[in-house]
């Protein structure tokens, strides 16, 4: 108790009790099985599917600023990842921070442990551009989660912790994280989910909350044998579904303060976007295995789209190829009748006819 007012306990060995359903040992299974794909598939064609690592840093760093509602042009932000040009306000220089921090996950994951003083540094490193008076501290004003929906309108979804307790909170997860996976009490695909959505509840930060528990989730998994984020942009996936990734937050959030909150949503939620991630892996390997002409491995990337889609969609699925051999092989396909064309400027769509 504090003042009258009960603390919020953590203590993740009860987690160990619950008992899952089929379908989150079914989520469980199926990522450990793709992990080990994926592991010979680098081994097998490293050069081609380096060229994933960029796209999809440059994704992740779009779509997860993009959920938080900072943008610029697909253009600079590539420019910006790829540190060919200096921030040019505020947005920009929040992109950057991003940029920087998944950096040093994605070069260091194995020397970066899960403590307090660390997420702190990591939250410093996001507002390493900008003047945040409250970088790499804790927050020092209750704060709100808020969902912004497609008509515009905002909700409040949850209160997290006031601020006095926050240090303490994020003290306490840290540790039972690292006790439950250091004695391998937990299965780390349960504990993962489980400390992120704590993270979340807890709301540590003035400011980029989100943006932190979606780089913890890439560090939390990198440093448990997970990759899959290296390749294929988890921010993207989340971006794309963010009203699943609302829903289930809340659906966990119930009774979160006195400890009777049910992360299974929030889990399933997790465990079927690191899945799906997976899966288009598969998809990206499969067309970089064999040696094709430009023009046969656009068409068969093409094949596997349904409706619209863009030059970009085809140059994700595509990394081995330049963008003018994917362009001429779109061309090609235009021309001989199998792909339609819209024009559109720089929202020119493609769509199969046939």
């Amino acid at each position: 108790m504090n003042g009258g007012v009960p603390v919020r306990e953590f203590n993740y060995t009860v987690i160990r009790q619950k008992r899952w359903d089929s379908e989150i040992l079914g989520f469980i299974a199926a990522i450990y099985k793709e992990a080990g794909k994926q592991e010979l598939y680098l081994k097998q064609r490293p050069e081609e599917l380096e060229k994933l690592v960029e796209i999809a840093k440059v994704q992740s760093t779009e779509a997860s600023n993009a959920i938080e509602g900072i943008r610029t042009t697909t253009i600079r932000i590539r420019q910006l990842v790829a540190e060919k040009t200096t921030p040019k306000n505020r947005c920009e220089k929040e992109i950057a921070g991003y940029r920087d921090a998944l950096n040093i996950i994605h070069e260091n994951f194995d020397a970066i442990p899960i403590t307090r003083n660390y997420i702190l540094q990591l939250h410093k490193i996001l507002y390493n551009q900008t003047n945040n008076p409250m970088a790499g501290q804790t927050k020092n004003v209750q704060n709100y989660i808020s969902a912004t929906y497609p008509d515009g309108h905002t909700e409040t979804l949850f209160t997290p912790l006031a601020p006095y307790e926050t240090p303490d909170a994020l003290d306490r997860i840290c540790e039972e994280y690292n006790r439950v996976i250091g004695n391998m009490e937990l299965e780390p695909l349960i504990a993962i989910p489980v400390f992120i959505h704590d993270f979340l509840c807890i709301h540590p930060f003035n400011d980029g909350n989100g943006r932190m528990s979606r780089l913890l989730t890439t560090l939390l998994l990198y440093r448990n044998g997970f990759y899959v984020g290296k390749y294929i942009s988890l921010e993207a996936k989340i971006a794309k579904n963010k009203d699943l990734y609302y829903d289930s937050l809340s659906a966990s959030q119930d009774g979160w303060h006195e400890g009777h909150d049910d992360p299974v949503p929030f889990i399933k939620y997790l465990l079927g976007t690191i899945l799906s991630a997976y899966k288009d892996f598969e998809d990206r390997f499969a067309l970089v295995e064999t040696k094709r002409s430009a023009l046969e491995t656009v068409r068969l990337a093409t094949e596997n789209k349904i409706g619209r889609f863009t030059k970009q969609d085809i140059r994700e699925l595509c990394p081995s190829l330049s963008v003018s051999s994917i362009e001429g092989a779109l061309r090609k396909l235009v021309e001989s009748g199998e792909l339609k064309r819209e024009d559109g400027g720089k929202n020119t769509c493609y769509f199969r006819t046939k």
